[in-house]
């Protein structure tokens, strides 16, 4: 048995200040509900309105996360121009073998930056989970 969609054909129609629509407003967008007038009336009817909730010590974290993030890339980029540059210098020979010894470290910088990124994005997706 399906069940009937009652269709609302009755207005109510209410004036308020504008520092009354604000705070009802700002309620509204702690809210889930995705019409300000679902929440009115839910409020109107005394039925329960779920609300978000941040933990705001997690969105700190995410912002400290994120500069990190966008810190590191253009680390490994100027890493990247440096090596190339040197190996520009390959005639004379201490170059050579500092070069070689460079490539090894490059690459475990690079193992650490793409270790540190896939944590940090565990870390968004439970985030944007919360």
């Amino acid at each position: 048995m399906k069940e009937q969609k009652t269709s609302r054909t009755k207005w109510l129609h209410l004036r308020l200040t504008a520092k009354e629509f604000d705070l009802i407003h700002n309620r509204f967008k702690k809210s889930t509900c995705p019409k300000l007038s679902d929440f009115a009336r839910k409020n109107l009817l005394q039925e329960p309105v779920v609300l978000k909730y941040r933990n705001e010590s997690l969105d700190d974290l995410i912002t400290q996360i994120t500069i990190l993030k966008n810190q590191l890339n253009p680390i490994g980029n100027n890493f990247n121009q440096a090596v190339k540059k040197l190996h520009t210098l390959n005639q004379i020979p201490e170059f050579k073998q500092w070069i070689l010894t460079f490539e090894l470290d490059k690459k475990i910088l690079f193992n650490s930056i793409n270790e540190i990124k896939k944590q940090m994005q565990i870390f968004f997706e439970k985030w944007l989970q919360s």
